[in-house]
């Protein structure tokens, strides 16, 4: 596995490199936008729909789905006690349980597992975040956002953020070509593999775009450190015991470990800009949780995997 993360590390320094450099005069900011676009529009859709069109769907959807939940509501209940004990301020509170609670199980957690299990832990990490991860970001998420936040932009029209994602619909039109047993004929196959071919690199490079530090993040570590435990150590601990009682075992638990033990995702910082959170704190967050998760992830690996 450490060589698939030096290999993929390679990739978010592409972006980092990208970010410093600036290449044809491109700011690192309208770059990225450009490359999540195309991601998130049409590259990451196929993808979702090539994976779920075929995949075996049943009681571990289930058992993913809730998995997911748990790592997500552990997240949000403990960094919640942190906060509180702390007496941080709100916009710091609701930067630090956004990051301990959602982590990024797709723009990294999708090629982890991808490059660690094989082609058939996609559906893992696609069912970890579309069927529990997304929707609770767009409801708990937005509601924690809207709750710490100074902003005005509210809770209104949750449902409406959450239908407007493509990869949700077209995760809803592959359940149901999946269920209705309709066969992938070679050309929509053929396509789709084309276009999925193209999410993982974009996403690391992404990634490394995303990332940032400075001398004056120096200050965010004291609130940093609580959410690198609870991210990278503590909440896949549970999940583990999680997983191991409600029946997942072998190569699948270890997946869904795997996922619940990624870096923060990198969408928060939207939310946090949109409801007047913590950007910085949020940021450092990020970049921090990443740069460890490559330390992490494989004693991770190794640990379920034995």
């Amino acid at each position: 596995m450490l060589e698939v993360l030096v290999q993929m590390a390679g990739l978010i320094l592409c972006g980092i490199g990208w970010r410093w450099l600036e290449p044809a005069g491109l700011e690192p900011v309208q770059t990225r936008k450009v490359l999540t676009s195309l991601v998130y529009y049409l590259l990451l859709p196929a993808l979702v729909l090539s994976v779920l069109w075929e995949a075996e769907l049943g009681s571990t959807t289930f058992l993913i789905a809730l998995s997911a939940a748990f790592a997500v509501f552990a997240g949000y209940l403990l960094s919640s006690v942190v906060c509180r004990v702390r007496s941080v301020p709100p916009a710091v509170s609701g930067a630090v349980i956004l990051a301990a609670a959602f982590p990024n199980v797709t723009y990294l957690g999708l090629p982890v597992l991808e490059a660690t299990f094989g082609p058939w832990a996609r559906s893992v990490a696609i069912q970890f975040d579309l069927f529990a991860c997304t929707p609770l970001l767009f409801t708990l998420g937005v509601a924690i956002a809207a709750r710490y936040g100074t902003a005005t932009a509210g809770v209104r029209n949750m449902t409406g953020e959450l239908l407007r994602i493509p990869a949700v619909w077209a995760a809803f039109l592959a359940v149901c070509l999946n269920l209705l047993d309709v066969k992938m004929h070679a050309l929509p196959a053929g396509v789709l593999g084309m276009l999925e071919r193209g999410v993982v690199p974009l996403m690391l490079i992404s990634l490394g775009l995303s990332l940032e530090w400075n001398r004056a993040q120096w200050r965010n570590l004291p609130m940093v450190v609580p959410v690198l435990l609870l991210r990278l150590l503590l909440i896949p601990a549970l999940v583990t015991l999680f997983a191991s009682v409600t029946g997942l075992s072998g190569e699948l638990r270890a997946a869904v470990v795997m996922e619940a033990a990624m870096p923060s995702m990198v969408l928060g910082i939207v939310f946090c800009d949109r409801y007047d959170l913590d950007v910085g704190l949020y940021a450092t967050m990020v970049t921090m949780t990443t740069v460890l998760s490559l330390v992490t992830l494989p004693l991770w690996y190794r640990w379920l995997i034995g």
